[in-house]
C-alpha cells in the first residue's frame, strides 16, 4: 500500500508498507511538534570536492552550449519492499564527490551559461521538514529520516559540495543530454576518467592496502573454511568483513573458487567445499568510502604447498604476468601487455604438447579473456570510452590498470592430459603507469611459488 502526499513542486508518493499501522490525525499532529534542532552530524561524509570544479569544467568544454544531465541512479527492488544497497553512478560521484547511500534520484545538471561555459546545479531530495505537515520523516520507508537516516538540507548540501543545489521537484523536463541514455556523453565521461590524479591514485592505493589485509584475513581463516561444508562462502564472508569494516564494501562480488570452480571466470556462487589437495582462486577487492576499488587475484594451494602439476601451471601464468608487466610504459599500446603475456602462454602450451605450435589464437581455448583492464571508480573502469582512446589507444602516466593472465583448464577438456584438467590459475595485480614504466601497487602480496608458500605458512602458524 502507498499513499500520496502533497509536497513542494508536486505530489510525492510515500513508501509505506502494507502492514504499517494507520496514523490518526492526533498522532500526525503530535509528530509535527516538539523536535529540537538537529544539525548534520559532524562525521557526515565530506566529499573531496576541491577537484570536482575542474572535472566539471573539462566536461563543459566538451559540450559547449548543451544541457548535460548526470543522474546518480535510482533504487532497485531486491524483493518485495526491500531495495538493494545504493551506490551512486561513478560519473556522478566523480563530478560531485558524493558517494553515499542518500543519493538515489539525484541529478547533476550542467546548465549552459555564457557563450561556452556551464553552471552546475545539483537537484536533490533534501531533508524533509518535521513541522510543515509532511509525514515523510517518520513514515516513508525509502527516504524517511527515521527509517534510513538524515539527509542534508539544501544549504548543507551546498556547503558540502560547493554546487548550487535545488529541490528535485524543480528539475522539470527541459531537454538535454542524459548520461544514462546518451552514448556520446557516457563515452566522454569515461574518457575524462582514464588518467587519475594524485588523490585518486592515493585512494586506489588505500583500496589495495585494505584488500591486502583482507587476503591475509582469508589465509588466517583457512582452517575454519576447510572445515565448513561451504568453505568458499566462509572465505567470501571473511573478506567481506574486512571490506565493510575498512571501506564501503567489496568493489564487486568476491570470487572464491576452489578446484574446478576456478575454471569459471566469474564464479560467485561460492558454495563449494574446500579440498586441501586443490587450489583456491580468490579474486576480490575492497572499495573505499570514496568508491575507488582494488582488484587483486591470488591462486593459492589449500594445503599450503603446490603440487608439482599445480606449480607447473602456476609458474607459466606467473611468467606471462611478468612479461605483461614488463610491457607497461607510457606510449605503449594498451594491448601490448596482453600480447606479451599471451606469447608466453602460447609458447608454454606448445612446450607441454597441448598446442601443436604457438602461432595463431588457439591458446584462447585455455585463456578465454583479455589480460587486464582499467581500474578506478569501477572495477572495469572507463568501459564506455571509445576504442581509439582505450583499447586501441596508448598508455599514459596516471592510468591505473590490472594485469591478470590466467589459465582455465576445464575439467572435461579432452585436449588436455588428465592431470591438468580442472586446474584454474589467475594472478592479478594493480599497477599505475609512471613517467618511466609502471609501479606495482599490490606488491605487498607475494606472487612467486616460494613467496606464496612462505606467506601462507607464516600466517597459518600465527605470524603476521
Amino acid at each position: 500500500m502507498t499513499v500520496h502526499q502533497a509536497s513542494q513542486g508536486g505530489t510525492r508518493r510515500l513508501a509505506i508498507g502494507s502492514h504499517d499501522l494507520p496514523v490518526s490525525h492526533e498522532l500526525s499532529a503530535f509528530m509535527a511538534n516538539g523536535w529540537a534542532s538537529s544539525p548534520l552530524p559532524t562525521d557526515a561524509r565530506v566529499p573531496a570536492h576541491s577537484a570536482t570544479p575542474a572535472r566539471r569544467a573539462r566536461l563543459s568544454a566538451r559540450f559547449p552550449g548543451e544541457r548535460l544531465l548526470v543522474p546518480a541512479g535510482e533504487l532497485k527492488v531486491r524483493s518485495n519492499d526491500c531495495d538493494y544497497r545504493f551506490r551512486p553512478h561513478s560519473a556522478y560521484a566523480w563530478l560531485t564527490g558524493l558517494t553515499g547511500e542518500d543519493q538515489p534520484g539525484h541529478v547533476l545538471v550542467l546548465e549552459p551559461s555564457g557563450p561556452h561555459g556551464h553552471e552546475a546545479v545539483l537537484y536533490l531530495r533534501p531533508r524533509c521538514s518535521r513541522t510543515g505537515g509532511s509525514e515523510e520523516f517518520y513514515r516513508d520507508r525509502r527516504y524517511g529520516e527515521f527509517w534510513v537516516g538524515r539527509r542534508p538540507d539544501l544549504e548543507e548540501a551546498e556547503r558540502l559540495t560547493g554546487i548550487r543545489c535545488a529541490h528535485l521537484d524543480e528539475l522539470g523536463t527541459a531537454p538535454g543530454r542524459d548520461a544514462s541514455k546518451d552514448g556520446e556523453l557516457a563515452a566522454a565521461l569515461s574518457e575524462l576518467r582514464l588518467v587519475k590524479d594524485a588523490w585518486e591514485v592515493a585512494q586506489l592505493q588505500l583500496a589495495v592496502d585494505h584488500t591486502t589485509a583482507g587476503f591475509n584475513d582469508v589465509v588466517r581463516g583457512l582452517p575454519r573454511a576447510l572445515a565448513h561444508p561451504r568453505g568458499e562462502r566462509w572465505i567470501e564472508g571473511v573478506f567481506g568483513l574486512r571490506a565493510r569494516a575498512e571501506g564501503n564494501g567489496t568493489g564487486y562480488d568476491t570470487i572464491a573458487a576452489s578446484g574446478a570452480h576456478a575454471c569459471v571466470l566469474h564464479w560467485i556462487h561460492n558454495d563449494g567445499r574446500l579440498d586441501p589437495s586443490e587450489l583456491l582462486l580468490l579474486d576480490a577487492g575492497v572499495e573505499t568510502d570514496t568508491l575507488y576499488t582494488a582488484d587483486i587475484t591470488r591462486t593459492m594451494p589449500l594445503s599450503g604447498r603446490f603440487s608439482p602439476v599445480q606449480r607447473q601451471v602456476y609458474e607459466l601464468v606467473l611468467a606471462a604476468q611478468e612479461a605483461g608487466i614488463a610491457a607497461l610504459r607510457p606510449g605503449a599500446s594498451f594491448r601490448d601487455f596482453h600480447r606479451a603475456g599471451m606469447r608466453v602462454i602460447s609458447e608454454g602450451l606448445a612446450e607441454w604438447g597441448v598446442l601443436k605450435n604457438s602461432e595463431g589464437d588457439l591458446h584462447r581455448r585455455y585463456t578465454l579473456c583479455s589480460s587486464g583492464h582499467m581500474l578506478g571508480l569501477d572495477v572495469h573502469d572507463c568501459a564506455k570510452a571509445r576504442a581509439e582512446t582505450y583499447l586501441d589507444g596508448v598508455l599514459e602516466a596516471g592510468q591505473v590498470l590490472t594485469v591478470e593472465p590466467g589459465l582455465y583448464l576445464q575439467p572435461d577438456d579432452e585436449t588436455l592430459p588428465a592431470e591438468l584438467r580442472g586446474i584454474g590459475v589467475r594472478i592479478e595485480d594493480d599497477l599505475v603507469i609512471t613517467e618511466n614504466g609502471a609501479h606495482l601497487m599490490s606488491g605487498a602480496l607475494p606472487r612467486s611459488v616460494a613467496g606464496i608458500e612462505d606467506w601462507m605458512g607464516a600466517l597459518l602458524e600465527g605470524g603476521s
